[in-house]
């Protein structure tokens, strides 16, 4: 069992592919951990070496990955909170914060639908 930076490693797909479940490994600095480890990409990860899953586990424990780069996030949209800043503003809104239009199609950041208050007066009298 491959386990690197605290995250088993999926045994049966290649391990370009099985780096990527780490927190901060996308497919670009996965294929450079490959590279600069020496490891053809195809492998899958139960045909790896110890030593090639050392070399691997050296080049990414060079990277913050997992709980530094959450805490690392949290903390940036923490000080954007802090501050003020229009940016921290949205964050504490639950709304999109690049300029994203909000009339329609934001649903993913305000989530689901709320009931609309509707008044019982009688028609005619307000």
């Amino acid at each position: 069992m491959a386990r690197i930076a605290g995250i088993n490693i999926p045994m049966n797909k290649h391990i370009v592919i099985g780096l990527t479940h780490i927190f901060g490994i996308g497919r670009t600095a996965a294929r450079k951990a490959c590279e600069v480890a020496g490891v053809d990409p195809t492998t899958k990860t139960k045909d790896l070496t110890e030593a090639e899953v050392a070399a691997l586990r050296s080049f990414i424990q060079r990277l913050t990955v997992e709980g530094d780069l959450r805490r690392e996030t949290a903390m940036n949209i923490k000080r954007l909170m802090d501050m003020g800043s229009y940016r921290g503003m949205r964050h504490r809104k639950g709304l999109p914060m690049r300029g994203q239009r909000t009339r329609t199609n934001a649903r993913t950041r305000k989530g689901p639908r709320k009931q609309a208050v509707k008044l019982n007066a009688p028609p005619g009298k307000a």
